[in-house]
């Protein structure tokens, strides 16, 4: 986003996660599972492709182990993008 002539706030989710409020305010009417990571080790574990868990244990689950939320997470306006797109970076900008 920086090479797009963007200006960004960083927010650490490993040093302050997301409470359950922010992740369900952040997601909104989104599907909650395009939210999950699925390169996290608990997400492989727990089978989240094939058995997802409901939207509250998701929720629950991701504010107490943030990195099973799909990172970066870009928020500009009522738009909200997740992981590495640079097309959609694009689409937030103009």
């Amino acid at each position: 986003m920086l090479e797009l002539g963007a200006e960004l706030e960083s927010h650490d989710l490993d040093k302050q996660p997301l409470s359950e409020k922010e992740l369900n305010e952040l997601m909104g009417a989104r599907d909650y599972r395009l939210f999950l990571n699925p390169r996290n080790e608990l997400y492989r574990h727990r089978k989240m492709a094939e058995k997802p868990p409901s939207k509250t244990e998701a929720v629950r689950l991701m504010s107490r182990a943030p990195n099973l939320i799909k990172r970066p997470v870009v928020v500009h306006d009522d738009q909200v993008v997740l992981g590495l797109d640079e097309a959609a970076y694009r689409k937030l900008l103009h």
